[in-house]
């Protein structure tokens, strides 16, 4: 009975610290959240996925948060370049438009890692970098938009996907760039 009491004490703390610590970490990350979302087409979708991809939600200012979403965006296009490459290899009827495709995301995967690389120094052309990641988004859907096959179909809500979370990161991106445009102001 001991135990099943010590327990009880045990999980009633971590419940409780639950509720006593998330409003005050909460209050941190969503001015950050809310300074990137304000920035995107889909709010909805921006909220939801910077508050459940723990990178995101525990950012601690704009800068981490940017890299935070630019690293699920990079995530997102090589998982999405790897599915093109795949389904090249095992479709002959797609070969060539699946190989042109992942020629698009692995040229998305190298503008995001560049805008990694940028973001600190030139957050502008950072967001840059991430801008022009939509002409190989378009460029995807130009090459498999109209077919019917399953691949196909995946790839472009995979596309779909991946439109919404450059959006993120140019949001991101632009938070970024405009925080540092202010601190300039100041100095």
């Amino acid at each position: 009975m001991a135990s099943s009491s010590s327990c009880f004490i045990v999980v009633s703390m971590a419940i409780l610290s639950q509720f006593l610590l998330a409003p005050a970490s909460g209050l941190v990350n969503t001015k950050y959240m809310d300074a990137n979302c304000q920035r995107v087409k889909n709010k909805p979708f921006c909220i939801d996925t910077l508050t459940t991809y723990p990178p995101t939600a525990a950012a601690t200012g704009l800068l981490p948060l940017a890299e935070s979403v630019l690293g699920l965006a990079i995530t997102h296009a090589e998982k999405t370049a790897g599915f093109a490459a795949e389904t090249a290899k095992k479709d002959a009827t797609l070969k060539t438009q699946f190989n042109e495709c992942h020629d698009a995301y692995v040229g998305i995967v190298a503008s995001l890692k560049s805008a990694t690389l940028e973001l600190k120094d030139s957050p502008d052309t950072a967001n840059y970098d991430v801008m022009v990641s939509g002409d190989e988004i378009r460029r995807v859907q130009a090459l498999v938009g109209k077919n019917t096959d399953k691949s196909s179909s995946t790839l472009l809500e995979m596309t779909f996907q991946m439109e919404k979370l450059l959006d993120l990161a140019a949001g991101a991106t632009d938070a970024v760039d405009d925080d540092d445009e202010n601190i300039h102001r100041r100095t």
